[in-house]
């Protein structure tokens, strides 16, 4: 059976349910600072991009200037919110150890916010030393830029064409299908929306499961047919 070069799992919402703890965080500071806006638009619109970049482009759709410091004091509340609620989402541990490819995570994240993530629900004996943050590349460029991908695959010896994304964000499948990658979207997190398989499926995305038990079947499945074939 074919095999892929690489599995690469985004983060948040896909192995750990931080999307909506981030969310609501996001969402009370913004409102505070003029822009109301619900956790549940932040999760639908905004989800996969940094909270600088959701500031950015609501900056320029409404015309509200946003104090910088507003980025800092979301980094500080988001991670106090995480080291306490953050849980895995099920299924997620017997899906990745079930991953017979060599396996890496790209996130939007600070690589240490990733890691104290994957510690605290047990998944980081899985990653270890293969953990990409887009905002810890050389570029800098975060996801919709294809830049985080492209560095994992580089650094680990993979071919992108063989190579296989997990997302649950729009803006996530963007990226890595701009890498050359395949995609399987992922709606089983707590900020999923009605919708949402479809706008991920719109996005890119080759298939879209919403249980981790699905994933290894899709993977083999997948990996029996390309689009080279």
């Amino acid at each position: 059976m074919p095999q892929p070069d690489l599995v690469i799992f985004d983060c948040d919402g896909v192995l750990v349910d931080s999307e909506i703890i981030a969310a609501r965080v996001e969402a009370e500071l913004l409102t505070s600072a003029g822009f109301e806006i619900s956790a549940e638009e932040i999760s639908e619109t905004y989800a996969g991009l940094t909270f600088k970049d959701i500031m950015l482009r609501l900056e320029e759709k409404s015309h509200i200037p946003f104090q910088a410091s507003l980025i800092d004091r979301a980094e500080e509340l988001v991670d106090r919110k995480l080291r306490s609620d953050v849980r895995i989402i099920d299924g997620a541990r017997e899906a990745v150890a079930a991953v017979t490819a060599p396996r890496a995570v790209c996130s939007n994240s600070r690589t240490e916010r990733v890691k104290f993530m994957l510690e605290k629900v047990r998944l980081l004996p899985f990653f270890a030393g293969r953990i990409f943050s887009g905002l810890d590349i050389p570029s800098k460029k975060t996801k919709p830029a294809p830049d985080v991908f492209l560095y994992a695959a580089e650094k680990l010896g993979a071919n992108p064409k063989n190579t296989f994304v997990i997302e649950d964000s729009v803006h996530g499948i963007a990226g890595a299908r701009a890498a050359g990658m395949r995609v399987i979207g992922f709606t089983g997190a707590g900020h999923s929306y009605p919708g949402h398989a479809d706008a991920l499926t719109e996005a890119g995305a080759e298939t879209v499961i919403r249980r981790w038990a699905e994933l290894n079947s899709t993977l083999a499945a997948l990996s029996e047919w390309s689009e080279d074939a």
